[in-house]
């Protein structure tokens, strides 16, 4: 497990920013701070491997904390989640090895992006001695959804409803799902689902199974590996 900590003064983003994290297989959240000094507890009480940063906070900022963690040359990773937009602080912050750097608003699916490529990176590079070209090259490619794969909507189907029945399937991360479980939570019949089903089996989004067991076989779904592949749908 990732062991995630979260540096957020406004309690209201900290407690989305929370169940974000918890939402997404792979990562464990260890401990939240509303300021540098409670940042620093948490790191001398537990093992951090990643920190979800604000910049903005009473006191210390949470820039000055990222540099006093470089200097001191601590064994973690953060994301930066601010408001703060200026061009000096976002290069400063990659001079100072932010994996990543988020402003404010933004979408749940943006979040989900970096930490599943920060998921990936992490396990390549724990689990390996030496790493090759291509691997090293996939870690220092772009992020998820900065390059888009843009796909027309079919004749009959409609690009709002895809959205909704998309945004239920990216919750279900790796697990399989069935046409009448989609139906079920988008309430959306059980034939129109398998329609949009069929398109996201057809565009490589899914891949589709044939389950045999008692009564009549049922197909049951699961999202294939998009890290590097961001779908973009327009009429």
């Amino acid at each position: 497990m990732i062991r995630v900590l979260i540096v957020e003064d406004d309690p209201m983003v900290a407690d989305l920013n929370k169940r974000y994290v918890e939402q997404i297989k792979g990562f464990e959240l260890v401990g939240s701070a509303v300021n540098v000094e409670e940042a620093y507890q948490c790191l001398e009480e537990t093992k951090v491997d990643l920190v979800l940063l604000d910049v903005y906070m009473p006191g210390k900022s949470g820039f000055e904390l990222l540099k006093e963690l470089r200097e001191k040359d601590e064994q973690l990773d953060v994301i930066l989640i601010t408001a703060a937009s200026e061009k000096e602080q976002i290069q400063q912050s990659l001079r100072l090895g932010v994996v990543d750097y988020l402003i404010k608003p933004f979408e749940f699916e943006r979040l989900k992006n970096a930490l599943k490529k920060y998921k990936d990176n992490h396990f390549v590079l724990r689990d390996k001695r030496k790493v090759s070209q291509n691997e090293l090259d996939q870690i220092f490619s772009k992020q998820e959804g900065q390059e888009s794969h843009r796909i027309q909507v079919p004749k009959g189907l409609t690009k709002t409803t895809l959205d909704h029945i998309i945004e239920v399937i990216r919750f279900k991360e790796e697990t399989a799902f069935s046409t009448d479980e989609i139906a079920q939570e988008t309430n959306i019949s059980r034939v129109s689902v398998r329609k949009y089903l069929k398109f996201l089996k057809e565009i490589d989004f899914l891949e589709e199974t044939l389950i045999y067991g008692v009564g009549r076989p049922v197909y049951q779904y699961q999202i294939k590996d998009t890290r590097d592949l961001n779908f973009e749908f327009y009429h």
